[in-house]
């Protein structure tokens, strides 16, 4: 295993990486898992090492994983929260991140509700970026542990029909998956009321439809997406009834799929919205298999992008 292979200093999003790499991310994120079975969950991997957190926006899943990720590595975490900082004192986001550089971080994990800004960090800063999610644009690590569950799961990603159904219009997550699946030989469906599915997506390699049934038609993995109201503005849907009537998952509609269909969520789940209970508590679920797969992907990236030492778990 050899750090050399990521090019970027950075992880902003999924279309600049090579199979290659996205291999070595996947290959690095499985020898990691071991170290959260173990009763002392900690390796000195990148000790030494200074990682700062910038979380504009609302997180759970993704903020605690990457914080998990950096302790079980032994690197010292700076956690930053825009509320109570100068940024609500009118400090630019650009004047913020240089007075952060200036105490020498080795790695900035940001989110933000602003499409771009990684990328725009990642440009105007000696340390490396990682992107934790911007706006509705991308979530490159989300991506990455989706295609990890994926591969545990069926073994492999190429050649496997994937389904997104939800708000594809406003997801960072499918433009991240699109291409991270399309990249390693994926064929993928997106799925979505008119409203919320973007007009000429098919050029980025996919099939769209407005015909949920349709769309679970040989289906190897089905991914519901959450309804991004946040995003949206304006209700794009009559009813949450009306919505999960014709684009939630039940029991019954996930029988239209392959007999060994997995059913993924990048959360948070909304019950009786985009998901039945039936459904996201079932065997087929991988949802919480996400999550965990998310401290080992995340781990992975920094690991990667750090150029850590060698630690007696890795092959």
């Amino acid at each position: 295993m050899t750090v050399a292979a990521l090019r970027s200093k950075d992880l902003v999003g999924i279309e600049p990486l090579t199979p290659d790499e996205i291999t070595l991310l996947l290959d690095t994120a499985e020898s990691m898992r071991s170290i959260g079975q173990r009763p002392i969950k900690k390796v000195p991997a990148l000790r030494g090492r200074m990682v700062v957190n910038l979380f504009f926006e609302a997180s759970t899943r993704t903020r605690f994983s990457f914080e998990t990720a950096e302790k079980w590595l032994s690197a010292d975490s700076l956690n930053f929260s825009a509320k109570g900082s100068s940024v609500e004192k009118g400090e630019s986001l650009l004047d913020t991140a240089r007075n952060l550089q200036a105490m020498s971080p080795d790695l900035i994990v940001i989110r933000h509700s602003s499409p771009g800004v990684p990328h725009f960090l990642a440009r105007h800063l000696k340390a490396g970026v990682v992107n934790a999610g911007d706006g509705a644009h991308e979530h490159p690590t989300q991506a990455l542990l989706d295609a990890l569950t994926i591969r545990q799961r069926l073994g492999r990603l190429e050649g496997l029909n994937v389904s997104m159904v939800g708000d594809i219009a406003h997801s960072r997550v499918v433009r991240s998956n699109i291409w991270l699946l399309k990249t390693m030989g994926a064929k993928v469906t997106v799925c979505a009321p008119p409203t919320l599915l973007p007009p000429r997506i098919e050029e980025m390699g996919v099939a769209a439809t407005t015909d949920f049934d349709a769309a679970l038609e040989s289906a190897d993995v089905v991914m519901m997406l959450r309804m991004q109201l946040e995003r949206q503005g304006k209700s794009l849907f009559p009813s949450v009834r009306e919505y999960f009537r014709h684009y939630g998952l039940d029991a019954k509609r996930l029988a239209r799929a392959k007999k060994d269909a997995i059913v993924m969520h990048p959360g948070p789940m909304n019950r009786g919205v985009e998901i039945a209970s039936d459904v996201a508590d079932s065997g087929r679920s991988v949802i919480l298999e996400q999550v965990a797969n998310g401290v080992a992907v995340r781990m992975a990236v920094l690991y990667l992008l750090l150029g850590g030492h060698p630690w007696e778990g890795e092959a």
